[in-house]
């Protein structure tokens, strides 16, 4: 009986639901149309609703977490703009009407919130702010939000063969998201983040006013390099200072089991990978064979800048136990190197970096950790035997810190995992079937590794990079999440930094427009 009735009432809701929507949609176009004093057909040309006939191709493009797919917290509205002007009037409207707005720039959002709500919402897709503008003078680049880290690489190289930029591996990423959070990569231990290098930006705010680092003022140009940028408005562009790279660079893989000594050297790893020369960056990803096999296997997996004759007497120095020969290693640019760390050949055509759709997408659940300690054996072999337990494809992914990363201030930007850690951890379950109940298994994997990690990490807080975002670590019940409240997951990714981060919020974006499950709330001072 009790499902029956439910069956009706939720029946009896849904043309409800379906004209109200209708009725937004129709506003919500009038609206652009007075702020845009343009014509209907290019407006339709970049608003999608969930009637239009493209609208599941646009909004699962760059969804590279298919895991939401189904999910009945859609967009009512996508819009994908051409200018800035198209946004400013899709952040009036949708105050207008009442609606929140999501931005999305790359789609790699951990937990999907670029385009997932449980309120109706505006989702404005980024893919056509893009460009990218080099300057070879002064040594910087204008890259718009909406460009992926493989666009900014390519046009890098194509200017100059000694100049790069230091942020992720994966080539699709969107740029814009990817800076907001810190922005970690292969040669962190060199030049720190991709965050570090900003020198200004062009962000939106709350009244569709574009500010740059000047009109915005040095605490919210701070806040948004690393401190959640889409809490404090929509970011169109970055101005980023490029970096010098030499015209070799080396990389190696070096795959070990557990028969060839694996724990003996990510044991040995622990201790010295955060004191190599900072030009050394040598990451571990622990993983399984993703079936019933029940192997292990961890690969050493590096970029150093440098040629082969300098890079193997630092190993015999610093890392013999590895064991790394010449044979091992594979000499190229730098350019190359980035096609290398994200799986395809050095000799690859450049052009599969301008390629934003990842080729083979699989549901994921990321969660992160900081490590200061180094973790004994018997630790590290109990992870082992949890990524044997999970019989899809698990992993550990390691990545080093020391270097450069030591050298910058917690409270340089809002990022603050610098001195003192040995490394971060990315704790990874890959699946292709996305059932309940499959799903609530592989979940359930995902925070037992993390729960038997506890002894081992960070701790007061116990600290987590904020672009492996994690829903499990708390987050924003309502409209006025009180600071304390927020300070459960807030002070994970923020440390210290997040208080500072909440009261510029709270003077920037006073109603909290800007909002999603982790952003940065306002100082509510009858909570906090």
């Amino acid at each position: 009986m009790e499902f029956g009735y439910c069956a009706v009432f939720l029946i009896l809701l849904l043309p409800i639901s379906c004209a109200a929507s209708t009725l937004v949609d129709k506003k919500f176009k009038e609206c652009l149309l007075t702020q845009l004093d343009g014509n209907s057909e290019s407006i339709e040309k970049i608003t999608f609703t969930s009637s239009s006939s493209l609208y599941p191709q646009v909004l699962d493009l760059l969804e590279q977490n298919p895991r939401w797919v189904n999910s009945t917290r859609k967009p009512l509205i996508i819009l994908t703009p051409f200018h800035e002007s198209e946004i400013q009037a899709a952040i009036l409207c949708s105050k207008q009407l009442g609606l929140q707005l999501r931005v999305r720039s790359g789609g790699h959002d951990y937990e999907g919130l670029s385009y997932l709500s449980k309120v109706p919402f505006v989702m404005v897709d980024l893919i056509n702010i893009r460009s990218i503008e080099i300057n070879l003078d002064d040594e910087t680049a204008w890259v718009q939000a909406g460009a992926s880290l493989g666009e900014l690489y390519y046009k890098i190289s194509k200017a100059s063969k000694v100049h790069g930029f230091p942020a992720g591996i994966c080539p699709s990423i969107g740029i814009g998201g990817h800076i907001s959070g810190g922005g970690q990569g292969m040669m962190m231990r060199r030049h720190g983040l991709a965050a570090d290098h900003v020198v200004d930006a062009y962000l939106i705010d709350v009244n569709g006013k574009i500010h740059d680092r000047k009109s915005m003022g040095e605490d919210v140009f701070w806040a948004i390099r690393g401190g959640s940028a889409t809490s404090f408005g929509v970011i169109l562009g970055w101005k980023i200072r490029l970096v010098r790279v030499p015209p070799i660079v080396t990389g190696f893989n070096i795959p070990r089991t557990p028969e060839e000594g694996a724990t003996n050297l990510i044991h040995r790893w622990q201790h010295i990978a955060h004191e190599l020369h900072e030009d050394l960056f040598i990451r571990v990803i622990a993983q399984n064979s993703g079936d019933k096999s029940k192997k292990f296997q961890a690969t050493f997996n590096s970029v150093f800048l440098g040629g082969i004759d300098s890079l193997i007497p630092l190993m015999n120095e610093s890392f013999p136990e590895l064991g790394l020969q010449a044979k091992d290693c594979t000499e190229m640019s730098w350019i190359q190197s980035v096609l290398f760390i994200a799986g395809y050949k050095k000799d690859d055509p450049l052009e599969l970096l301008l390629d934003r759709i990842t080729t083979f997408k699989s549901f994921f659940k990321a969660k992160s950790d900081f490590v200061k300690e180094p973790i004994p054996k018997s630790g590290l072999d109990g992870a082992w035997k949890m990524l044997l337990e999970e019989e899809t494809l698990a992993m550990l992914i390691l990545e080093p810190y020391g270097g450069r990363m030591d050298e910058i201030s917690e409270s340089d930007i809002p990022f603050p995992h610098r001195k003192g850690n040995l490394y971060n951890i990315q704790y990874l379950v890959k699946w292709e079937v996305n059932s309940d109940e499959e799903s609530r298994r592989h979940l359930h994997w995902a925070k037992m590794v993390y729960k038997y990690m506890t002894p081992y990490v960070s701790k007061s807080p116990r600290a987590a990079y904020f672009n492996y975002k994690d829903l499990d670590l708390g987050k924003n019940k309502h409209e006025n999440t009180s600071y304390s409240k927020a300070s459960v997951w807030g002070e994970k990714y923020f440390k210290g930094n997040f208080r500072r981060l909440v009261h510029i919020k709270t003077t920037f974006d006073p109603q909290n427009f800007f909002r999603n499950e982790q952003s940065i709330p306002l100082l509510n001072s009858q909570h906090s």
